[in-house]
């Protein structure tokens, strides 16, 4: 399928590993021009080499930006003129019982996985909408909606990104400008690759296995009964981007792995 994306402009936060970088690679391939980012300038050069290395005629920059430094922040808004999708993906996320949760805690978790969306969304809708076109799409969790017991602050973060999504929609009215979520389930990124393997190894179990007695652990309801490739994620993405995908909304759409039980 054409998803008509051709000099298409793409900026996505958080992507030099993961789904941001599944994104990227899966925009590159639709012959999207993409900006991706990260904090670390190593890992940006590195992210940037491969996808020029797999798409050479394609036009790949990198742009880094700590987003738990507004100063930084605001150095990358100024740079991002003519954007016409927005991925919202940077994200970060611990394991943290609700009483051992401090103050600074919530606060640095909602300033990197909501204000970064805020932030950039405040910037770029705004040109979008002169345009008449564009597409923000935010990289939410199935913990946005089923709330672990052990990460309530990162599941409030996925959830207010919803919030803040599904708001942004209703600027839009008249425009062929759309703000979409996706509701990603568990993932085989590249840090839960890193802490399975390590499992795996200290208890001299084959990885493969590992990962079954994970997902039978921590979701055994779920209807793909294994966890989801970053790539299965950017599917998605990039089809929400399209110029294909106008009829959809202020939706948040699931690429869940079928665990979550509701309608």
């Amino acid at each position: 399928m054409n998803l008509k994306l051709e000099r298409k402009r793409a900026f996505i936060s958080g992507s030099t590993q993961g789904i941001g970088f599944a994104i990227a690679r899966q925009l590159l391939s639709e012959k999207v021009e993409v900006i991706i980012n990260g904090r670390n300038e190593e890992k940006i050069n590195e992210a940037v080499f491969k996808l020029k290395t797999e798409f050479p005629a394609a036009s790949i920059s990198g742009i880094k930006t700590d987003f738990e430094k507004k100063e930084e922040v605001d150095v990358l808004l100024d740079k991002l003129t003519d954007i016409d999708i927005l991925v919202n993906n940077i994200g970060i996320f611990e394991l943290k019982n609700f009483e051992d949760l401090a103050d600074e805690d919530w606060h640095r978790i909602f300033e990197v996985n909501v204000m970064s969306a805020v932030r950039l969304s405040k910037r770029l809708l705004p040109q979008m909408l002169e345009k008449k076109s564009g597409r923000i799409i935010f990289i939410s969790s199935e913990s946005g909606v089923n709330i672990p017991g052990n990460m309530i602050h990162y599941g409030m973060t996925k959830a207010a990104m919803m919030a803040v999504s599904n708001g942004l929609s209703k600027l839009t009215i008249g425009t062929e400008v759309t703000v979409n979520t996706i509701l990603g389930g568990p993932t085989y990124s590249d840090g839960v690759a890193s802490t399975i393997e390590q499992i795996a190894s200290m208890q001299n179990i084959e990885t493969e296995q590992m990962k079954n007695i994970i997902i039978q652990q921590t979701n055994p309801h779920s209807l793909l009964q294994r966890f989801i490739n970053p790539s299965e994620i950017a599917s998605l993405a990039a089809y929400l981007a399209s110029p294909l995908s106008i009829a959809t909304n202020g939706a948040s759409i699931r690429a869940d792995g079928g665990v979550l039980k509701t309608v």
